[in-house]
């Protein structure tokens, strides 16, 4: 089983591409993982956001394989304290499907990616920027996998 984070448009930040790039290194020691972006749509500022869910959806519907369980981070998903994330991250990979989660673009997702989607998670009520969800997405599946191994890095 392999989970893979992804993410519609570069991050342009270069701190936080280090930071998310270090957990990608520590998740390799967990889990199959990947770090998958899809490029920024062209022409972007000339498309309404419908137009724009519309073009990154489609990107996003041409990276999935029918098995591939997809979970959206949305801000309408169901929340985790970690432990209960930890589990149910638990629960997918003993099923045995590769699991995706997606991090949509500025205006979320189209609907035909939400009637793809095996489910929506949030990583909380509060809005964070797109750049930022990223490493917060992956911090949180690396802690996720040290819960699970029972290591220290989470503390009750």
């Amino acid at each position: 089983m392999k989970i893979t984070l992804l993410v519609v448009g570069k991050t342009a930040d270069t701190r936080l591409q280090s930071l998310i790039e270090e957990y990608r290194q520590r998740l390799k020691h967990y889990v199959p993982f990947e770090f998958v972006v899809i490029p920024d749509i062209k022409n972007a500022k000339s498309l309404t956001p419908v137009q724009l869910k519309a073009a990154e959806g489609e990107a996003i519907l041409r990276s999935l394989s029918p098995s591939t369980e997809v979970l959206l981070l949305d801000e309408h998903g169901r929340e985790f304290r970690s432990i209960e994330y930890a589990d149910y991250l638990q629960k997918k990979m003993s099923a045995g499907k590769d699991l995706m989660l997606i991090i949509g673009g500025a205006y979320g997702f189209s609907e035909a990616v939400y009637a793809r989607a095996n489910g929506k998670i949030s990583l909380s009520q509060m809005t964070f920027s797109h750049q930022m969800i990223r490493l917060m997405a992956i911090e949180q599946i690396y802690r996720a996998m040290t819960i699970l191994r029972n290591e220290p890095y989470h503390h009750e």
